[in-house]
């Protein structure tokens, strides 16, 4: 039996938008449960909110997320950032130009003291992102 160790982001109201936006980013196949598919709320504002959305990228990532229902308090800071790693610098970079538009650059995609490429950015759902391409001998 494996163990998977698995991201799952909370957002408010903007779970589908920004996991069809990592769908773009990543590719894979996005499955998602509505809050009326299980009747997890008697607000009819909230039957299209995402209870649960699970993307399977080609490479074998796997990305979940959810809206939180109004009645729960969100929290407004994340001690989680998320990080790609990996020798492929062309999708990495892909990455990195399609997470950093319309989010915020914290440090740029460049080479790093250690002698690999590496940045930080904030997309534009909130989350934040490291993305390190491994120097290749």
């Amino acid at each position: 039996m494996k163990t998977h160790l698995n991201p799952y982001l909370s957002f408010r109201d903007t779970a589908r938008e920004a996991m069809e936006f990592y769908q773009s980013v990543f590719g894979g196949e996005l499955s998602t449960s509505t809050f009326a598919e299980f009747q997890v709320s008697d607000d009819p504002a909230e039957a299209d909110k995402l209870l649960h959305a699970n993307l399977t990228t080609p490479g074998g990532m796997i990305l979940m997320a959810a809206d939180t229902p109004s009645s729960e308090e969100r929290s407004s800071t994340s001690f989680v950032t998320m990080s790609l790693n990996g020798d492929d610098e062309a999708e990495l970079r892909r990455y990195w130009d399609t997470l950093s538009t319309g989010g915020t650059i914290t440090q740029p995609l460049e080479k790093a003291q250690w002698g690999d490429l590496f940045g930080m950015c904030t997309d534009r759902f909130g989350v934040d992102w490291m993305i390190n391409v491994v120097a290749t001998p």
